[in-house]
Order: structure tokens, then sequence, then C-alpha cells
């Protein structure tokens, strides 16, 4: 019997020793892994693709480029990038209601996105801004664009 109490003893303490040993390098581990995940750049997801500017036919616009908003963001973290945009679409004739930075910083490319039935206004901006992918608003809520029909998310290409 005392045999046995001994040989539990000797477990629990085996036991308990082998978890303080083991807590400290884990912990660490651990640590390191969250830092890696939290500090690692945002997973690249694909903008959706409704069409592409030159191969689809489109309605002609409904709205002169003076009469289409275009709301620009900035998606690729270079500082300026949104303003020198605005500007040079300015130039092209559109209204610019406003500028601001995308909720992501990493997008490969730039991205048209028109508000429902502005599709042919997003087709002539990405055909005047030689921009490949064009789709509907995605993750930009219509009141984000100040009343414009087009956003524009920059992208690093």
């Amino acid at each position: 019997m005392v045999a046995s109490l001994v040989a539990a003893v000797e477990l629990v303490l085996l036991v308990g020793a082998g978890f303080l040993l083991l807590a400290k390098p884990l912990s660490h581990a651990l640590r390191r892994h969250a830092e890696a995940t939290a500090l690692a750049p945002a997973k690249k997801q694909p903008a959706p693709v409704v069409h592409r500017a030159a191969a689809t036919k489109v309605a002609k616009p409904k709205l002169s480029r003076a009469q289409t908003g275009v709301f620009v963001f900035n998606g690729n973290g270079r500082n300026g990038a949104a303003g020198d945009a605005a500007t040079q679409l300015h130039s092209l004739g559109y209204r610019i209601p406003g500028t601001g930075n995308a909720k992501r910083e990493d997008y490969a490319t730039t991205v048209v996105m028109y508000r429902r039935g502005f599709a042919a206004e997003g087709a002539r901006l990405a055909r005047d801004m030689h921009v490949k992918v064009v789709g509907p608003l995605d993750g930009v809520t219509p009141s984000a664009l100040r009343g414009a029909q087009l956003a524009v998310v920059l992208g690093a290409a």
C-alpha cells in the first residue's frame, strides 16, 4: 500500500515536472506563431470579375463623363496615389466627389466597380484608365461613394 502511494506521488511529480519543462518553450512557440500570423500581409482575395472591359460589349453609358461621379480609393499604400489618380480622372472630365484609403493596401491590380445600373459607365471608365477588371460594388457601400456611381480601387499595377 505504501509502495503504491509512493509510486502515485512520483507519477504526479514527474507529470508536473514534465509540464513545467515543456510549458515555457511551448508558450514561446505559440507566441511566435501568433505574432507571425498577426503581422503577415492579408491573403490576396481575387476581386470578382464580372466582365473584361475590352472583351464584353456593354450598352452605351446613360451619363456623360461630367455627370459621372468617381470615388477613388488608394489600395496600393503609396502616399498620394488616390489624389494623383483623381486629378487625372478630373482632367478626363469625370466628377470626383472624394478620395480615400481602401480597407486594404495590398491590391495587386486596379479595379473599377460600379453601382447597380451603371455598368456601361464602369466599362467606359475602365477603357479610359486602361483597367481590365470591372465589376459591381464589392466591399464598398453605395453611401461610402458620396453620390458617385463608380469607384476605383488603385492597385500596385
